[in-house]
């Protein structure tokens, strides 16, 4: 637990907060209107916090002091007026500033969506969701509290104690500077606090973002975790993370409960020496009783501002903190860019090509060698090859998901990493390895990379992929709703579903990357039949680990470790006695063993 704290405190922030409070209050630009009116109710309701005290101060002294009815009924009268005129400029105050930092919050949370949708897989590979969210959620909520409520009180507070200081002076100077020698004591306490917690919220809202990724692994995992009895260990994980988590939390609220214990200590120091020496004033007639009853009414709206500033400045803090893994999502910078130059890739041919392609994930090691291949347009080819052998890796190289560290892809003689990746992706149909559904319904799946597409398409893709008639059984056809990521429905039919959703846009590069490993060899081979009218006239990849897929291929390529070793037709590598063969017989075997039919759930 010690080491979680301790790494998690060596991970704070090092930039300074001004910087980054300047680009929170940035976002505040298109609102200005709305922050402007906030700004300027305050500023007439601190006017009015200056006024009331003189009003009381001539209420007791010439009301009640002289018995003047008139002056005692015109000044209570007054200061009713004000009461309410504060009480709605508050109102309006309040509204304005929140509709004006809620609509940061909207637009950052649209920046990060934006920003993470036009990040490379690279990005996503290292982040954990529970993070994200953490920072898409909490932490835009705490800049928008920055940008609305605290920065509002904060200049609020140092506008009232400024004014209230210089009335404090004008009346009786050698009472106020009573007053006021506390207040350097006090900023020095405020200060020191902040300087102290903003590190630490940072290291808290780290944490949280890896608690939150724990519970949403949890859920995720839900189904795996029961079915290898791993709930006590998983809630042990759990707790380990809980524990670090609360264990900054308790420090968090120890800083705070003694840093505003401090400052209520000093300011209550200083409202009893006002009190001791205001009194002797009095009864030595050189202060009236209004004078007194007005100074400590002032003293306290001089003392409260201290004390608001010690409760905003940890929340600045905070927000500070939580502004800087914000904007590290939207500083991020995507490894695949578009280049400023790039061209509309005019409608494909379907001629992929490889001219001397590597490939590394970051600094580990080499994923592809010298990779040279070519697909020509109505030719199926086929990926095959051990799990880890580069397969998946080559077929993400086309629609630039990554670029290759060495070499380059071109599609009909032009580079892909000088056209535009929505014209480049637009005509490319992918079902990737791991099958991903929404949360809405089968049509809405089957139509999500063609929203035009029409019923009679949509029923075309869903036969051609083998879904059709499973479609028909559930309980509203295509209008059934799957679950989150699909998991109402079996393997097999995910997979059938993700390769209608490929095909009804007719891509003319289509690219199935193991998409069949979850259904049985019946059904495979009718998927494959069927799609033999899609796949004609345009360049099909196939990647898989059953060669009874490969064998539909005109041009077979078998990788190991990242080199192509073999590339031929199926029966001339049968001939040939290497790698492919002894693949295809192991897997022979395999099939000639006694299997249930039906399909893989």
């Amino acid at each position: 637990m010690e080491q979680t704290i301790r790494l998690l405190q060596k991970n704070g922030p090092q930039k300074g907060i001004a910087p980054v409070l300047w680009r929170c209050y940035s976002y505040l630009r298109p609102y200005w209107k709305l922050s402007m009116g906030a700004y300027l109710c305050m500023f007439a309701i601190t006017v009015m916090s200056i006024v009331n005290p003189q009003l009381i101060r001539w209420i007791i002294d010439r009301g009640i002091g002289q018995g003047d009815l008139r002056l005692l009924g015109w000044s209570v009268f007054t200061l009713l007026i004000l009461t309410i005129l504060r009480g709605f400029l508050s109102y309006f105050q309040g509204r304005w500033s929140e509709v004006a930092s809620q609509n940061v919050a909207a637009d950052l949370r649209a920046e990060i969506q934006r920003k993470l949708t036009a990040l490379s897989f690279s990005y996503h590979d290292r982040s954990q969701a529970g993070d994200i969210l953490s920072r898409a959620i909490q932490d835009v909520d705490r800049v928008r509290f920055l940008t609305g409520r605290a920065s509002l009180r904060v200049i609020d507070a140092t506008v009232l104690m400024l004014f209230t200081a210089g009335i404090l002076l004008w009346m009786n100077p050698s009472l106020a500077w009573l007053a006021i020698a506390t207040m350097p004591v006090l900023a020095w306490r405020a200060i020191d606090f902040g300087v102290k917690f903003r590190p630490l919220s940072a290291q808290i809202q780290k944490q949280l973002g890896v608690l939150t990724t724990r519970v949403e692994q949890n859920l995720r995992g839900a189904r795996v975790v029961k079915a290898f009895a791993q709930e006590v260990r998983e809630i042990q994980r759990f707790d380990v993370e809980n524990e670090a988590w609360y264990r900054l939390s308790a420090q968090s609220a120890r800083l705070q409960a003694t840093g505003s214990s401090m400052l209520t200590l000093i300011a209550n120091l200083a409202s009893v020496f006002i009190l001791i020496y205001g009194g002797a004033l009095v009864m030595r007639n050189q202060l009236t009783i209004g004078e007194l009853v007005a100074f400590t009414t002032y003293l306290a709206q001089l003392l409260n501002p201290v004390r608001l500033l010690g409760m905003f400045i940890p929340a600045i803090a905070m927000a500070g903190a939580s502004a800087e893994r914000v904007f590290e999502i939207l500083d991020a910078v995507p490894e695949v860019q578009e280049d400023p130059d790039a061209i509309e890739m005019p409608p494909l041919k379907g001629h992929v090509r490889f001219e001397n392609v590597s490939f590394s994930y970051g600094r580990r090691r080499e994923v592809l060698k010298n990779i040279h291949l070519e697909a020509h347009p109505g030719q199926i080819v086929a990926l095959v090859g051990q799990t880890g052998s580069g397969k998946s890796t080559i077929i993400h190289l086309i629609p630039r998901f990554y670029d290759p560290t060495e070499g380059r892809v071109l599609i009909d003689g032009q580079d892909i990493r000088h056209v535009t990746l929505h014209s480049l992706r637009s005509q490319i149909g992918i079902v990737l390895q791991e099958t991903t559904l929404f949360a809405a319904s089968i049509r809405e799946n089957i139509a999500f990379g063609c929203a035009h597409a029409t019923d009679e398409e949509i029923i075309a893709a869903a036969k051609a992929a083998q879904a059709h008639d499973f479609i028909m059984q559930t309980p509203r056809g295509y209008d059934t709703l799957v679950g989150e990521r699909g998991i109402t429905l079996s393997g097999g039919q995910k997979q059938r579903v993700s390769i209608a959703r490929a095909i009804v846009h007719e891509p003319r590069i289509l690219i199935l990357d193991d998409a069949l490993s979850a259904v049985d060899t019946k059904t495979e081979n009718n998927i494959l039949n069927s799609l033999k009218r899609i796949m004609k006239d345009r360049t099909t990849i196939i990647v898989s680990h059953r060669v009874s897929s490969a064998k539909l291929a005109n041009k077979i390529i078998v990788l190991v470790d990242g080199r192509i070793v073999e590339q031929g037709t199926h029966e001339a590598l049968i001939k040939n006695n290497g790698v492919y063969r002894e693949l295809y017989e192991k897997q022979i075997l395999s099939d000639e063993a006694p299997v249930s039919e039906g399909e893989a759930i």
